[in-house]
């Protein structure tokens, strides 16, 4: 089994060192390089092609948000996770927007941060409680101001898949708990982004979360 891929930036040496001990322990994780800042990041990436970066937002110099939105530009492949002490909306959303796969808080617990890591190398979006209750707030305010995605009825498979992707299951999960093809699901995927006038899974997410077909606790 290939090992999950794992890049790390954060200047503050300390916070590397503890979550080099916390990787090192698992066995489908292996960190091939650290670095202490957005540029150094950008270059690591093309020099050591990681699964996942674990990108700190506020650093000095280039913050987290730019070298994540410059290094999904050129490596759109490389699954990009949040690790910060900052939890307010700006933050948050600026980071989605620049195409991070997820956002996790620093008090977060170690295995929520494993788990994270998983989550990201497969392709889907980690939603850590807190993170998730700021893009259920952000979606009632952009229903209430009406600019939120139409609310065009989808069908009922439709509905069961998109609740699945959601929950961040992949295309083979989500054939297997509905017992249909991966090609149908593909085409599901679709209808419901025509549809809803979404353009990606952070916007499927939302929109899912709004109108109840997950919980948030």
């Amino acid at each position: 089994m290939s090992k999950i891929r794992l890049l790390l930036v954060d200047d503050h040496q300390i916070v590397r060192a503890g979550l080099r001990m916390l990787f090192q322990a698992e066995a489908d994780m292996e960190i091939v390089g650290e670095v202490s800042s957005g540029d150094e990041a950008i270059q690591a990436v093309r020099d050591l092609k990681p699964d996942v970066v674990l990108m700190d937002v506020v650093m000095p110099g280039m913050s987290g948000i730019e070298a994540t939105r410059r290094i999904k530009e050129t490596s759109p492949e490389v699954a990009i996770l949040a690790l910060t002490m900052h939890e307010d909306e700006q933050y948050f959303f600026e980071m989605l927007n620049a195409g991070a796969s997820g956002y996790v808080p620093k008090r977060a617990a170690p295995d929520d941060l494993v788990s994270a890591i998983r989550v990201a190398s497969q392709g889907n979006v980690f939603l850590y409680p807190t993170m998730a209750k700021l893009l259920v707030k952000d979606f009632l305010q952009r229903s209430e101001a009406g600019t939120g995605p139409p609310s065009e009825e989808l069908t009922a498979r439709e509905r069961e898949v998109l609740t699945c992707i959601a929950e961040g299951m992949t295309n083979r999960d989500i054939a297997e708990t509905l017992v249909i093809s991966a090609k149908t699901v593909d085409r599901h995927r679709e209808n419901i982004m025509h549809k809803l006038n979404l353009h990606n899974r952070i916007e499927l997410v939302k929109y899912a979360i709004e109108k109840g077909l997950i919980s948030v606790s």
